[in-house]
């Protein structure tokens, strides 16, 4: 058994398979999922689990590049979306939520609906890579060795 972090199954198995530039989407209780796109339901009762909750969750297990929330969030629920930004670490770009839908339901490789049940309380996570920052220092060094030498 594994012994911290996720425990769920197909969370894992998603977390593993998904590469850069791929988006999850960690959503509200009544987010609408189209219907060729796979959704991992954890929601056991209102508001069990929070969007915050499974975003806390996931930190230690995907790399995030970047966040999206619809503006709608902030403006309905502050709280809720304080919350969000805190578990995330970040700030989130922010997209009106018909936009934000239509993005997501042409880039989205996975929903994870939880129990939230605050209006338009759901974050896209755009998948980043571990070794990012290692790259770009090592892009650096090879310049500066370039033009140096």
């Amino acid at each position: 058994m594994k012994s911290d972090h996720l425990l769920h199954p197909g969370l894992l198995e998603a977390v593993a398979a998904a590469g850069h530039g791929d988006v999850i989407v960690i959503a509200d209780a009544g987010l609408r999922v189209p219907r060729d796109r796979p959704v991992i339901h954890l929601g056991l009762t209102r508001g069990i689990p929070t969007v915050e909750q499974v975003v806390t969750a996931l930190q230690p297990e995907l790399v995030v590049e970047s966040a999206c929330v619809a503006v709608e969030f902030g403006e309905w629920n502050p709280g809720v979306r304080a919350g969000v930004v805190a578990a995330l670490g970040r700030e989130p770009e922010e997209r009106p939520h018909a936009e934000l839908m239509a993005d997501m339901a042409e880039r989205a490789i996975l929903y994870v609906k939880t129990g939230e049940c605050s209006a338009f309380a759901s974050v896209a996570l755009t998948c980043g890579v571990s070794y990012f920052d290692e790259a770009v220092r090592l892009h650096h060094r090879l310049q500066a060795e370039d033009t140096a030498g």
